[in-house]
Formats: structure tokens, sequence, C-alpha cells
């Protein structure tokens, strides 16, 4: 969990909201106009990101590890749904499922949604780190002993 300051978790979270915005509009736009095995890793990647992001804004105070565990365990969970015939039948009913839910069961995808969730977790905490060094105050969100805040 987070210690970090009320003011500092909403932060968080309009971010992560902006990014979570951000990732699907790259996503929409991979998927439209990058074709092949390129368009198809990147769309994959993007996926993983956005699950990421998604678990951290619901849960914010949640370790990023776990968050990325959590985010790897959906997406890999989705792909295995692609083995039956579920996604492929709701698209039939709703194309933009395809979106969510993809088409056909590919053993790649779940290699890149590893490696994506990782960078996006290695990603988050470096970042985090880099705010919090930059913050005045500590990991109470009080100002250091002797200081008081102007």
């Amino acid at each position: 969990m987070t210690n970090a300051p009320p003011a500092s978790r909403t932060r968080r979270r309009v971010a992560l909201a902006v990014l979570a915005a951000v990732t699907v509009g790259l996503g929409l736009l991979v998927h439209r106009r990058v074709g092949g095995t390129i368009g198809d890793i990147a769309g994959d990647a993007l996926y993983a990101v956005l699950l990421y992001l998604l678990v951290a804004l619901i849960a914010p105070r949640t370790r990023r590890p776990v968050a990325g565990m959590i985010a790897f365990a959906v997406c890999s969970g989705v792909e295995l749904l692609q083995l039956t015939a579920l996604p492929r039948a709701w698209a039939a009913v709703f194309p933009p499922t395809e979106l969510v839910l993809g088409s056909g069961f590919d053993p790649r995808d779940i290699i890149v949604y590893a490696a994506a969730v990782a960078a996006a977790s290695v990603i988050d905490s470096a970042v985090t780190r880099v705010f919090a060094g930059t913050s005045s105050g500590n990991a109470t969100g009080r100002p250091p002993e002797g200081e008081r805040p102007v």
C-alpha cells in the first residue's frame, strides 16, 4: 500500500485516468492504422497497459507488483476465454466486443501481456519515486521536522 497524502492520491488517479484515455486512443489508432504482426503486438501491449492503469485507478493503494499481477491475470483470462466460441459469438451480436475480448487465442499474446504489464509496473514505480522525491513533505504528507508549510 502507498502512504501518499490524499491530494497526492487524487493527482495520481487523475493522471491514471488521463493515461488510460490516451492508451485507449492509441489502441484504437493502432487497431485502425497498423496491420500485421506489429499492429497485433502493439495492440496487445496497449491492452495490457490499459488494464494495469485501470487496476491502479480502481485500487490506487494496491502495490504496483500486485496491480501488475492482477492486470496480467485478467489479460490471460481473456486470452484463454478465446479458446471458447464465446468472444466470437458476442462480437457477432455486438462488434465492439471484439476490441475487448479479442477473436482468437494466440499464445504469443500472453508473453506480450507479461512484458507490457511488467514494463508498466516498473515505469509506474520509477515515475512515482521521482515525483515523491520532488514533493515537499515526507511519506506522512507532513513537512519535514522544523519546517512550516507556506
